[in-house]
């Protein structure tokens, strides 16, 4: 059994620590963090379910001063695992990989980190085997990571040519305050991020694609324009859709209206934090001009790359060689499809 563990106990860090100690082949040896943070404090107040250790020798007075049992440092921790899942700030991942170094652990960084820090920019259904014995992978952005799941699904069907993408984008995380109070959108200079991300990933498929930024917290909605290299009927699109078992395709006549619905309907699962980790595809916006198809896609931000990270401890460390097992694995602990 492999030993993981997370750093930073953030929206991403309490989200990779959950579905770490999910996986029956992986041991959760803790969780790292430098402050009392509310989730931290949550964690506290919850049992300490994980073993939590402090960032630094220097932050444990404070925390312990917060009531937080600290079971020692970083470095403590380090000499424990097999991999590291950064879920810390930008910029701090790169400061971190240092002492992976020094301690010869692997890691996984997500997507906020520079792109020169990694090995391998990896994607679970993508690029599984470039991360395969690699030291150091990093994983694309939320919006990326659930356009490239939905692309490589259509992909490896027919093949695609191109895509250009609009991203309506959520501003801040819930609970966030520092993008203020607006009542404005926002529009970024062409291409986003997120196209060249998918040609770094899947560099035979020209990308391109506009973002813009709005109001809400709950989800982003990316709208997709796709050219196949052969003819696909829309029915094939969605039944390409769902047979994989990340995308969950819904309808506006079931009930699913938006990003607030499948939010709520998340919670009505009773799943933690009202989290999915699947994207949704709206049958409802599959349609066709010409050879082009266009649909919809809903990207849960706080918990969408949490598969494809998983799958990358499976690659790092050798666990599975094949793509298809590798992924599988993680999504049978992950409870993925069984809506099916």
């Amino acid at each position: 059994m492999v030993r993981v563990g997370v750093a930073g106990y953030g929206v991403i860090g309490q989200r990779l620590a959950d579905g770490i100690a999910l996986q029956k082949d992986m041991e959760l040896v803790g969780v790292v963090d430098v402050a009392p943070t509310l989730s931290v404090k949550a964690l506290k107040e919850k049992g300490m379910p994980y073993a939590f250790y402090a960032a630094t020798e220097e932050s444990i007075p404070n925390l312990e001063k917060h009531g937080i049992p600290v079971s020692g440092t970083m470095e403590d921790m380090l000499k424990k695992v097999d991999i590291m899942l950064d879920a810390t700030g930008a910029g701090i991942g790169a400061k971190n990989k240092v002492l992976y170094e020094k301690y010869g652990v692997k890691a996984v960084f997500q997507g906020g980190e520079s792109n020169n820090v990694a090995d391998v920019f990896f994607h679970g259904y993508a690029n599984y085997e470039e991360g395969l014995g690699k030291n150091f992978l990093k994983l694309t952005s939320c919006n990326t990571t659930g356009l490239i799941r939905a692309i490589d699904c259509l992909d490896r069907k027919v093949g695609i040519e191109k895509v250009a993408i609009t991203i309506v984008r959520r501003v801040a995380d819930p609970g966030d305050y520092h993008r203020g109070l607006t009542n404005a959108l926002q529009v970024d200079k062409a291409p986003n991020h997120q196209a060249i991300d998918l040609m770094t990933i899947m560099p035979h498929i020209d990308a391109t694609g506009l973002l813009i930024h709005t109001p809400v917290t709950h989800g982003h909605f990316i709208s997709v324009v796709a050219t196949p290299k052969a003819d696909m009927e829309i029915d094939e699109v969605i039944a390409a859709f769902s047979e994989h078992d990340r995308i969950r395709v819904v309808s506006i006549d079931e009930g699913f209206l938006g990003n607030a619905s499948l939010f709520r309907y998340a919670r009505d699962l009773g799943n933690p934090r009202g989290d999915m980790y699947e994207i949704a595809v709206w049958r409802d916006t599959v349609v066709k001009s010409g050879k082009d198809i266009m649909f919809g896609i809903h990207i849960p931000q706080e918990s969408v790359t949490i598969p494809e990270t998983i799958d990358a401890v499976r690659a790092a460390l050798g666990m599975e060689t094949d793509r298809l097992k590798a992924v599988g694995e993680t999504n049978k602990y992950l409870g993925m499809g069984a809506w099916k």
